[in-house]
């Protein structure tokens, strides 16, 4: 029996849906735990990468190398109730004001207490220190630090700026989130919260984070819209994706065109079923050799990072949707802005990217949860390398000086490309 926790405990543990370096695991409550607590919540809530914080699981000890020994140790001899008034109690030392959620779970018959240390409203935040006085704290890696210096430069340039996702929309209403993709969503993530009969829609939402308090009435945030509402283009007019494919090269003749609206994660769902459908594969008997030779044009798992990737990072405050155009020898795959500042040219060259603040921390963790996306970072890199692995050239990321737009272009498998060739050449 759980105690609400918006995604599947074991995935959260085991690190399937949240990246390692947000978790933190404590065995027990005991007064050097207390004031970890608050410096790791205080941490997590300035959210230095746009992460939306993190997890600390308290009852589960680790191993040297921070991993969660199991079976979990628990919080057996401890009042769970207490625990979580201490735990606010603790919180309520964190300046500007802040708390995060707590949820008490069992895992494996033990009972834990999970802290989900949401990235804050209002950075940054300060904790108290182990000596005295008052520290803005920051997650560096897998640890909780004080931020000074350059960490400390960066955590105030980000003062009070919330992503877009997470803002809470000046144009919907609570009303036009659907339950019935939110049961949906949370069936998908192994969450134990609305499997039952009632369905308390004021407690899920706030539990998930969808909402945001306005004195006596709740508002939805804006990645509650794009992810839980019908038709999230009718408040974003860029939340949609379009899929073109051309004869020939751009102003040529349109084979095909597609329009794909709904929440983001379905418009990627549908959208790799639609662009499976139109990968080319070309078999072809070799001379002299029983079997065939088979071309596709395409890694489809290169296909899925690019359409994550640009659904993932692009800004939902741009008009233009996000677009996959398809021509003989190539796929774009466009979206809007170009990269955020801190990103370069040589990054995507192969360069190790800095950890730049990412564009939207809601929509990147929401599609984790569903296993759509992976650790943040790796995108790039699985793409060039599942295009190598298949013998395809090398894939090209571009944009423009003034950052207007982002586009992977992936080049067709020369195999594919010649067999294409000589077939409808």
């Amino acid at each position: 029996m759980g105690g609400g926790l918006p995604m599947a405990l074991d995935r959260l543990i085991h690190a399937r849906s949240v990246e390692d370096n947000r978790r933190e695991f404590k065995a027990g409550w005991d007064d050097n735990t207390k004031g970890a607590v608050a410096r790791t919540a205080c941490a997590f809530a300035n959210d230095l990468l746009n992460l939306n914080g993190g997890y600390i699981v308290l009852g589960i000890e680790t191993d040297e190398l921070g991993q969660p020994i199991l079976p979990p140790k628990g919080l057996g001899n401890v009042d769970l109730d207490r625990m979580q008034r201490e735990v606010r109690g603790q919180c309520n030392r964190i300046e500007p004001s802040y708390q995060p959620l707590l949820f008490p779970e069992v895992y494996q018959d033990r009972p834990l207490l999970v802290v989900w240390a949401h990235g804050g409203d209002t950075r940054p935040y300060q904790a108290p220190s182990r000596g005295g006085g008052k520290e803005y704290y920051v997650r560096q890696g897998s640890e909780t630090v004080a931020a000074r210096g350059a960490l400390r430069s960066q955590l105030f340039e980000q003062t009070a700026k919330v992503p877009f996702d997470d803002r809470r929309s000046l144009l919907g209403s609570v009303d036009d989130i659907s339950e019935t993709l939110v049961r949906s969503f949370l069936s998908d993530v192994g969450s134990d919260i609305g499997r039952g009969i009632r369905f308390d829609r004021d407690d899920v939402y706030s539990r998930m984070r969808l909402v945001f308090r306005l004195n006596d009435h709740y508002a939805p945030r804006n990645a509650a819209l794009l992810f839980f509402a019908n038709d999230p283009d009718e408040v974003f007019r860029g939340a949609r994706l379009e899929v073109v494919q051309f004869a020939d090269e751009a102003g040529g003749d349109v084979i095909d065109e597609l329009i794909i609206r709904g929440p983001l994660h379905h418009q990627i769902r549908q959208s790799l079923v639609y662009l499976r459908s139109l990968i080319g594969v070309i078999t072809e008997k070799a001379p002299g050799k029983p079997e065939a030779v088979r071309s596709v044009a395409y890694p489809y798992e290169a296909i899925r990072e690019a359409v994550v990737n640009a659904v993932y990072h692009r800004s939902y405050e741009s008009v233009e949707p996000t677009k996959i155009y398809m021509y003989p020898d190539r796929m774009e795959v466009t979206s809007y802005p170009g990269p955020v500042q801190g990103i370069e040219r040589h990054h995507l060259a192969g360069g190790v990217a800095p950890n730049a603040p990412a564009r939207n921390r809601r929509i990147g963790e929401l599609l984790k949860e569903l296993g759509l996306a992976e650790e943040r970072g790796t995108g790039i890199p699985k793409i060039r390398r599942y295009m190598s692995e298949r013998g395809s050239p090398e894939p090209r990321f571009d944009f423009d000086e003034g950052r207007t737009y982002f586009t992977a272009t992936l080049h067709a498998h020369p195999r594919y490309r010649a067999l294409h060739a000589r077939r409808w050449g």
